[in-house]
């Protein structure tokens, strides 16, 4: 979608406290993950809790491009998929429902075991830095895959079938730790793969792979050990709640001097960030209710208190919270360093927020913690922000996932109006955004302001 059309412009009128209550479904990192790993098997799978977002939508095109019958069940959040009839889909067929998404690279593994092809065209996604996909290239040879570069992009082959091998990943990424295991689990043998990342999303997809017949054991020190199975089946699960999506809301409550009740929000998959999150001075409250959890955020009225934080894969300070917290840091009392150890351009963003009044001043050197790999590399991947400062409202244009909804918190916090160009990019992992902030009390329209 073109960011200077109307329908992907948000007018914000900031100054108001968010006050009420939203859902989460389904962790956008997990359910189009889930979703490709129908593919593997040999009956249908049942989803559930699965958000209404853009992501699901481009898997959805993808499975049907491939056979895959792809249907809501009674509820709209159920989704319901019969790999019964795979069949190769046109290279033209994948780009057009790909776009510029990078998930068609999941699809490799599972395709070389059902068809032995995979195609994958340029990929696009958020630009937060470097995100090759070597990793994942270098994982399908290793399993016996051969890789082929064309003009229009990848043609991987499977000459037979692939072999279980074991795998030492140089940074615990997670997307190639999906590709390895989405891939070990109908090798031939035993897959061994070491540097692993072990996000709760992850264990969520191994679960997902258990129900279906794979068998997967996560190690200490990062090792997930794979014994290859001939067949899998189907399998029926309940998508975990995103937590990305629930800090994303907490930090609003923070950044506004508000009160929201996030519900389906589950503590145990948010212990890091509920740390930060009352060391800043923000409160929460649990509940655990097994039916439907929920947890409440509320700005605890008085000052909040500027802090050192350093992102890291899981269990640390995850990067995806990163973004939303920098903005509620503005608006701390003091200094407050954020040092981003997983994406080298992340902190990009905060040149938009000083625009509209922070005080974020960017470094190369790595401050407030260890040494990290980016620190020799010439990126600006530490922040100092002086807070607190007044924002006001600016003319913003979104330049990924999360520091979209970063801009939005921002400017529902600031006084005055601002214009929010390119929010397609939020649709990516926010189910009817608007719709929950109006619900909220905020006040947003769509379309450019007049």
């Amino acid at each position: 979608m073109d960011p200077s059309t109307a329908s992907d412009v948000l007018t914000v009128n900031g100054g108001a406290a968010l006050s009420g209550e939203v859902r989460v479904r389904g962790a956008k990192n997990l359910v189009p993950k889930a979703m490709v790993a129908a593919l593997l098997g040999h009956g249908t799978s049942v989803l559930h809790n699965v958000p209404d977002i853009s992501d699901v939508r481009i898997v959805t095109g993808l499975l049907e491009a491939h056979g895959v019958s792809v249907t809501r069940g009674d509820s709209t959040d159920t989704l319901i998929m019969d790999p019964a009839s795979v069949e190769r889909a046109s290279d033209a067929a994948v780009e057009a429902h790909a776009g510029t998404s990078r998930i068609p690279v999941l699809f490799c593994g599972p395709l070389l075991h059902r068809l032995g092809r995979a195609f994958i065209p340029d990929l696009g996604g958020c630009k937060i830095g470097d995100r090759p996909i070597d990793f994942h290239l270098d994982a399908l040879r290793a399993f016996g895959a051969v890789v082929e570069k064309r003009p229009e992009g990848l043609l991987i082959l499977a000459p037979e079938r692939l072999r279980g091998t074991h795998i030492r990943l140089p940074y615990p990424s997670v997307g190639a730790t999906e590709q390895v295991l989405l891939t070990a689990v109908l090798a031939e043998g035993v897959t061994e793969l070491s540097n692993a990342a072990t996000e709760p999303e992850i264990v969520d997809l191994i679960a997902v792979l258990q129900k279906m017949g794979a068998i997967v054991s996560v190690h200490n020190d990062r090792v997930i050990r794979i014994i290859g199975v001939d067949r899998l089946g189907g399998f029926t699960h309940r998508a975990l709640p995103d937590r990305l999506e629930t800090a994303s809301w907490a930090c609003a409550a923070l950044a506004t001097a508000g009160d929201i009740r996030v519900v389906g929000a589950r503590q145990g998959d948010m212990m890091t960030f509920l740390n930060v999150f009352r060391r800043i001075g923000g409160d929460f409250e649990v509940d655990d209710n097994p039916g439907d959890p929920s947890i409440r955020f509320w700005h605890s009225g008085g000052p909040t208190h500027a802090l050192a934080l350093e992102t890291d894969v899981h269990p640390g300070l995850q990067t995806d919270w990163q973004q939303p917290l920098v903005v509620a840091l503005t608006q701390a009392q003091g200094l407050s360093i954020v040092h981003e150890t997983v994406y080298e351009q992340r902190l990009g963003f905060t040149e938009a927020l000083n625009r509209m009044g922070a005080q974020i001043q960017l470094y190369r050197e790595c401050l407030g913690g260890s040494a990290c790999r980016f620190g020799q590399r010439n990126f600006q991947h530490s922040a100092v922000i002086s807070g607190p400062t007044k924002l006001h409202g600016a003319e913003l244009t979104i330049p990924d996932l999360r520091a979209g909804f970063s801009y939005l918190i921002a400017a529902l916090a600031a006084q005055g109006t601002s214009t929010v160009h390119g929010i397609s990019l939020i649709h990516r992992g926010y189910e009817d955004f608007e719709g929950k902030l109006s619900a909220l009390g905020a006040d947003v329209e769509l379309g450019a302001a007049r």
